[in-house]
């Protein structure tokens, strides 16, 4: 079926034009984006305090004041500029939480990086061929910490672009433009850190075996 929607794109000449049904179509077209990455980016600690669809519409309202600008500049693609936005305000809900909660949260043991379970498991799925995983009879649990222990072992950089490229499903140009750097670039260092990430997975694996 083809998908008579008009593309971000054209939503951004027709937005810059004044076109007010256009604007509000472009900022909801990534609306699910959004709250896939701020679920994913929330810190675990913070899941019974903040609603990643509290924070999409947080974002998404800034993003509205901030588009004029946008439009006339275009600093990065649309969709990392809006992802941006909702970095910072992750960071801002971090930031406040922390200070209000500290008798709760500040507490709690506080890992030097962490990713919850679920996505864990969903990066488990999307890198690795059959051959690569574990046995069926391998714990869930188990295969979880697995990924986790893996992901934490390699350099930022590295765990950053498999996150960015399999977990959040951006593009390679989107990549780019997130980490600064060429679309290229961003398809090479995707490619080295899976192989990483299979390298070192199989070296956690029981008895050396995969």
């Amino acid at each position: 079926m083809t998908d008579v929607q008009p593309d971000t794109e054209e939503l951004l000449r027709r937005t810059g034009a004044g076109d007010r049904g256009a604007r509000g179509a472009l900022l909801e077209r990534h609306r699910a984006r959004l709250w896939r990455m701020i679920a994913l980016r929330l810190d675990p600690r913070l899941a019974a305090r903040v609603d990643p669809s509290d924070v999409v519409q947080d974002v998404l309202a800034e993003a509205d004041r901030r588009l004029d600008r946008y439009v006339r500049k275009r600093p990065l693609p649309f969709y990392p500029w809006l992802r941006q936005l909702a970095v910072d305000r992750l960071a801002d809900q971090h930031r406040r939480h922390l200070r209000a909660g500290r008798r709760s949260v500040a507490r709690e043991e506080q890992e030097p990086w962490s990713l919850p379970d679920a996505s864990a498991a969903e990066l488990m799925d999307r890198l690795l061929a059959p051959g690569d995983s574990p046995s069926a009879a391998v714990r869930k649990d188990e295969v979880r910490d697995r990924v986790r222990a893996a992901l934490e072992a390699m350099a930022e950089q590295e765990r950053e672009v498999l996150i960015l490229r399999y977990l959040e499903q951006l593009s390679a140009r989107e990549v780019g433009a997130v980490l600064g750097i060429t679309e290229a670039a961003a398809k090479k260092r995707a490619l080295r850190a899976l192989l990483r990430l299979r390298e070192l997975l199989k070296d956690l694996a029981p008895g050396g075996e995969t």
